[in-house]
């Protein structure tokens, strides 16, 4: 939480607790210039393209005081309204595109300024195996867990999928779920608001629907948390291993019999609370048996664990355009360039075989030495001799980074300790 938001007194109160168990005065706290500038310098850092208005972080950034004191002023008199989010869409991993919200440099410092108020509020009620969007949490910390339990035995698994889950959570039913801790009537406006955003694509405006939460906004994360939040507390009172991240999780039993009444538990919550399973993927999985299951960019199956295949594909589409045969830049450039990504890849995925860190390896060699044959005018695939020509060692003098290596030598020196 930040400490220039939250002060000795509150911290004292979320601790002990609220008679009610409800904040009522946290507008001020939303206003204040303070939580407004800190809630800038996120924004600034984060970067990002101009909304629907055209105001880039760079323009707002020019004049930020000012544009803070009217954002200030407007919240402080109840007039302040978010803009239509933009919609534009991105390429998906294996084709396809997918719709991302870009909303107004403004309205994610106003987002950023309620999220810092009202999340710790949160945060003391969310559920251990919660670790999506939550601070000092992340995905390594879900898969640590998933690892842990899958050693201990629970190898029946429930691999459960929401179908749109952004997009379908009831605005109604999640606005309960958060005046049961806020009764701020002016915070819960400023909510409602931005779930009613519309939006904006190529000159046409859409209003928004009774569901969903806006795409790309601030304050998304915490409110999917806020709503699944009671599903959590659900599968830890019956004794159930949960592990979620965001609208993706898993949970992880010791019999077929545990995991089909904990898939008949989940059908129910899910089927009560207007949001759906996806039929075709959400399946009960024995871990230790050929086939697995994915999550977090995973694949876990008999013990082990590697990169997916969709995880695999995206590293190499990232990849392939900078790696095409007809670069003209030197060799040592391209490496350069692409060991950024191969040194962010490794630091997610060094957890996996070290077999699928050396496919990898590989064909990014193979790559290398296709730009190497066509310098030389030699055209189709790499031959043997390309192997002679260029062998490992002259990619590792260039100074390519090696998943394998960088996995071996961090072996090694574990084994050193």
């Amino acid at each position: 939480m930040e400490g220039c938001v939250w002060t000795e007194r509150m911290l004292e109160a979320l601790e002990t607790g609220l008679r009610g168990e409800k904040w009522f005065r946290l507008i001020d706290k939303v206003y204040a210039q303070r939580t407004l500038q800190r809630a800038w310098e996120r924004v600034s850092s984060n970067g990002g393209s101009a909304g629907v208005d055209g105001m880039t972080v760079e323009r707002f950034g020019k004049d930020c005081q000012n544009r803070l004191l009217a954002v200030n002023e407007q919240l402080k008199a109840s007039t302040y309204e978010p803009s239509p989010v933009k919609r534009v869409w991105i390429d998906k991993p294996g084709g396809g595109k997918r719709p991302l919200g870009v909303p107004s440099v403004k309205d994610r410092v106003v987002q950023g300024a309620l999220r810092m108020v009202i999340e710790p509020i949160f945060e003391n009620t969310f559920a251990v195996h919660s670790y999506g969007f939550r601070p000092r949490r992340g995905c390594k910390d879900a898969l640590r867990r998933v690892d842990a339990l899958l050693h201990s035995g629970h190898h029946w698994v429930v691999d459960a999928d929401l179908k749109s889950y952004f997009d379908t959570i009831p605005h109604d039913r999640l606005m309960e779920k958060v005046k049961e801790h806020i009764a701020d009537g002016r915070v819960l406006g400023l909510i409602e608001s931005f779930l009613k955003q519309g939006v904006m694509e190529q000159l046409k405006y859409y209003e928004a629907g009774a569901s969903g939460t806006p795409q790309g906004a601030v304050m998304s994360p915490l409110l999917a948390n806020i709503y699944l939040n009671p599903l959590d507390h659900l599968m830890a009172q019956a004794g159930l291993e949960m592990v979620r991240y965001a609208d993706d999780f898993v949970i992880l039993c010791r019999s077929e019999q545990e995991a089909q009444a904990a898939l008949g538990q989940i059908q129910q919550w899910v089927a009560d609370n207007g949001l759906t399973l996806h039929p075709e993927k959400t399946r009960l999985v024995d871990a230790s048996q050929p086939g697995g299951f994915d999550f977090l960019g995973y694949h876990f199956e008999r013990g082990r664990k590697w990169p997916r295949r969709k995880s695999v594909d995206k590293l190499r589409e990232t990849l392939r355009p900078r790696t095409r045969r007809t670069n003209g830049t030197a060799m040592k450039v391209v490496v350069e360039d692409i060991n950024q990504t191969l040194r962010g890849w490794y630091g997610y995925f060094k957890q996996g075989l070290i077999t699928s860190l050396r496919d990898q390896d590989r064909w990014v060699r193979q790559r290398l030495r296709n730009i190497l044959r066509h310098r030389a005018n030699r055209h189709g695939v790499v031959q043997h001799a390309d192997l002679l020509r260029y062998p490992n060692r002259y990619f590792i003098d260039l100074g390519l980074f090696s998943l394998e290596q960088a996995k071996q030598i961090e072996l090694w020196s574990s084994k050193r300790r």
